[in-house]
């Protein structure tokens, strides 16, 4: 029940975008300063790219630039792009055919707590912005 790391990655690409208003990043930019590969980047800017949070640019002098103003891109935004689902389980126990109500009913009422955390967890992250995160790095560094 963890978050993966593109979430993580994506955050940091964006705040690292917002750290360089106006300026274009390529993706081993961007994997550089993520400590990644372009190829990793490149999946989850295409993400960002298709919700707005950034804009393309094609060829060698091309790359990333935000999309959004950093203070109206919200990390649950980034969360729904990015790892909604991924508070739940690949693989759930029980039978929802078996007779015996532990068996048959525990998968749906385990997806409503799944569910019900996730809406949490994105409410808590609407509570930062990808700005604040940069201003707490800037200041708290």
């Amino acid at each position: 029940m963890f978050l993966n790391s593109d979430f993580t990655i994506a955050v940091h690409s964006l705040v690292y975008l917002a750290y360089l208003p106006g300026h274009m990043a390529s993706s081993e930019a961007i994997a550089c300063n993520v400590a990644t590969n372009p190829a990793r980047i490149r999946k989850i800017m295409s993400i960002l790219r298709k919700t707005g949070f950034v804009k393309t640019k094609e060829g060698t002098r091309g790359g990333y630039l935000l999309g959004l103003k950093p203070e109206n891109i919200t990390l649950g935004q980034i969360y729904q792009a990015i790892s909604l689902g991924a508070l739940h389980p690949n693989w759930q126990t029980g039978d929802p055919g078996h007779e015996c109500p532990v068996s048959s009913k525990t998968q749906h009422v385990m997806d409503d707590i799944f569910q019900e955390a996730e809406n949490s967890v994105a409410v808590l992250l609407d509570q930062y912005t990808v700005a604040a995160v940069l201003h707490k790095i800037k200041t708290d560094g």
